[in-house]
């Protein structure tokens, strides 16, 4: 199996939406830009987000598999993927790729 590398890459948020329809939280996401994770196995990294990890499993796991061009041809990379967590208020990108360490 290969291991896959998970990058957090851009957090975008809608105060408005927030503001509009979320109660009050005091803590929300702990993910930071840059921040990096290896699946080995096609297995949750620690750490990672619960929430970010259910958006991204299954591509995670195929890729891990040597699966990959999700969609024909989606991605430049085809043993890579670009998902998002499913926070709509917050939700956060991560590019997610094959490789072969």
């Amino acid at each position: 199996m290969n291991k896959v590398r998970i990058t957090a890459i851009r957090q975008t948020v809608y105060p408005d939406l927030m503001a509009q329809f979320e109660n009050p939280i005091e803590h929300t996401c702990d993910v930071k830009e840059g921040q990096q994770w290896i699946s080995v196995d096609g297995k949750c990294p620690e750490g990672m987000c619960p929430a970010a990890w259910y958006s991204m499993k299954e591509f995670v796991e195929s890729l891990a598999q040597g699966e990959g061009n999700f969609y024909d041809g989606w991605m430049k990379n085809p043993m890579s993927a670009m998902i998002s967590c499913n926070d709509g208020f917050r939700p956060f990108s991560f590019y997610i790729e094959a490789i072969d360490d």
